[in-house]
């Protein structure tokens, strides 16, 4: 399996990868139950550049030439400005305020979400897009990872732990109370 940067052109097999991992969210933020308009809002972001969704901060798992996972990663400290496109886009496409709470601040490369193709769920691959994102920027780069994940999902914190992942806190995002996970390099 090969990770790599995302290109433009790849940006609707990301956007639909990002569905799967954040679907409530973006319903929330769009404030409709609107799979379309939800892929649509989410696809003008992925596009783009300059915004926290935009495939310049999306990292892409390829198997077989086909694209099997994407995992979206940013500095925690740019949050807000990265934030801002995507609050211009609901208010223009939606006619609402968007206001979440902040999920990441400065210190932490922030993994806002993993997608893994349902066809290819249960053989590893986000165990291993982790693996990757654990390396590139623990290892390699001297990073604190850190991830929000749902009270609602212990698989999925039960994961990142076994990875070395480690409760920092807890924060509210969209009004979901979430545990904040960080990954620091062992001193």
């Amino acid at each position: 399996m090969l990770i790599r940067k995302a290109n433009k052109e790849e940006s609707e097999t990301i956007t639909a990868l990002i569905m799967l991992a954040m679907e409530d969210i973006v319903y929330n933020f769009i404030g409709e139950k609107s799979e379309g308009k939800a892929r649509c809002f989410l696809n003008s972001l992925t596009e783009e550049t300059g915004n926290q969704y935009s495939y310049e901060n999306c990292w892409i798992a390829e198997s077989g030439g086909e694209i099997v996972g994407t995992a979206v990663v940013y500095d925690g400290a740019r949050l807000n400005e990265l934030r801002e496109p995507v609050g211009a886009k609901v208010k223009s496409m939606f006619n609402r305020e968007f206001n979440p709470e902040d999920e990441t601040q400065a210190g932490e490369y922030y993994i806002d979400c993993v997608g893994v193709n349902p066809d290819q769920q249960g053989k590893g691959i986000g165990t291993k897009i982790f693996r990757f994102l654990i390396d590139e920027y623990v290892e390699k780069r001297n990073e604190t990872l850190g991830l929000l994940v749902d009270n609602d999902n212990p698989d999925a914190k039960k994961l990142y732990l076994k990875l070395g992942f480690e409760v920092v806190g807890e924060k509210t995002l969209t009004g979901k109370q979430m545990e904040h996970l960080q990954f620091k390099k062992k001193e």
